[in-house]
């Protein structure tokens, strides 16, 4: 008995020195992924708290998918299904949106709003405005210039949770990460130079 008991002491003792390694392995490519960003912000308070429209719940699908389940954006989904883009933004891959919540749209005065939404060209030239081909984290945004889809430039000035787009638009609530992207919400819509 005694040798069978030192046997079971030794097997658990084996295996827990197995098990600690492969914790430690299955942990370290999130360690050297480095760490997530949280979103910031006012508007943060308005997404749902849990569900797909919520900050961890739009991680997990494509920015087109994610933006959609997301209250705060059908507007923009609407648009952006209008122009065709959808397939294209989930497709991509490291990219940021500088999304226009429901309210920024409403800035606009509906009769310009219409002539944007049913001018195919315009509307996609618009969204592509506010998408640029790489991650736009709050690090970033201090003192950032960076070139969208559309072909023109954005700029981003401010600090700590308060950060300006082309010192008009501020950030609502940013740093929300998709499968394929980065979010920044905008309380109005970005107007490319003509």
């Amino acid at each position: 008995m005694t040798i069978n008991r030192r046997f079971k002491g030794a097997a658990l003792a084996g295996a827990g020195a197995f098990l600690v390694p492969l914790a430690l392995v299955a942990a370290a490519p999130a360690a050297q992924a480095g760490p997530v960003a949280e979103p910031f912000g006012p508007a943060c308070s308005t997404l749902p708290t849990s569900g797909e429209g919520s900050a961890a719940g739009m991680a997990d699908d494509p920015v087109a998918t994610a933006a959609s389940n997301n209250p705060e954006l059908s507007t923009l989904v609407s648009a952006v299904q209008k122009a065709g883009l959808a397939e294209t933004l989930n497709s991509a891959e490291n990219i940021t949106v500088f999304a226009p919540t429901n309210d920024a749209f409403d800035k606009i005065p509906q009769a310009d709003l219409d002539k944007i939404l049913n001018d195919e060209q315009q509307l996609k030239s618009l969204l592509n405005y506010h998408v640029v081909g790489e991650k736009v984290t709050v690090d970033k945004l201090p003192d950032g210039t960076f070139k969208t889809l559309q072909g023109g430039q954005i700029t981003t000035s401010g600090s700590g949770e308060n950060f300006t787009v082309n010192d008009s638009a501020k950030i609502v609530c940013g740093d929300i990460e998709t499968k394929n992207a980065t979010v920044q919400l905008v309380d109005t819509v970005l107007m490319p130079k003509s």
